[in-house]
């Protein structure tokens, strides 16, 4: 059985630093962005969209939005929710197996997202599935992630971070919901989500069963 160390506790709302107000502004022109980005996709589609209209919609300057976002992909690529959902996974309850904290922490990622205008969400979706350049973005962004959730699991297990097996797993795991994100979208977001990632993590944690046939 891999060893499990002591989870720190989550941080009450009343014990997280208060932002300050340039780091308020910055969230706030952030979101101006990305709300900017967004609209003018659906209206337009993404390759007519350029990095000019975005700033004149957000009310910003161009090099503002290259501040922000150094790719075009990276506007409708980027979430928050990364370091805050890998302090939640550290926080699980020591003696719970880390493949239920996974679940737990991929499913609050989910609530995340839906509480994103669902419009929103399967946009980044679809965007994922039919746009070369934004899919090949992501894979790009991948190892920054795996390496934030090798480190999370490395935390629960002991293992070294670094280690084979645990990059592995973590790239793996990151891989694998990429795909399910990307086959939510090919068949019309008609899924339930969590239910894909589920299956998914079956697959991941159990291997290929006759239940996977078409």
């Amino acid at each position: 059985m891999i060893r499990m160390t002591a989870a720190r506790s989550p941080l009450s709302p009343a014990e997280r630093p208060q932002l300050s107000l340039r780091e308020r502004k910055k969230i706030k022109t952030r979101e101006a962005i990305r709300t900017a980005a967004y609209g003018l996709v659906r209206e337009q589609g993404y390759d007519a969209t350029t990095i000019e209209q975005i700033a004149d919609r957000a009310e910003v300057s161009p090099s503002t939005v290259f501040r922000y976002f150094p790719a075009k992909e990276d506007i409708v690529l980027t979430d928050e929710y990364d370091a805050a959902l890998m302090e939640e996974f550290s926080a699980r309850p020591a003696d719970e197996p880390w493949t239920v904290s996974l679940r737990h922490v991929v499913r609050r990622a989910i609530e995340l997202g839906a509480g994103e205008e669902r419009e929103v969400t399967r946009l980044r979706t679809q965007l994922l599935a039919e746009v070369p350049a934004v899919r090949s973005r992501m894979l790009e962004s991948m190892s920054g992630t795996g390496r934030m959730l090798a480190r999370a699991i490395a935390g629960r297990t002991g293992l070294d971070p670094d280690g084979l097996e645990v990059r592995v797993l973590s790239m793996s795991l990151i891989g694998g919901l990429m795909e399910t994100s990307q086959y939510w979208a090919e068949h019309g977001h008609r899924d339930d989500l969590a239910d894909l990632v589920d299956r998914a993590l079956d697959v991941l944690e159990n291997g290929l069963s006759d239940t996977g046939k078409a």
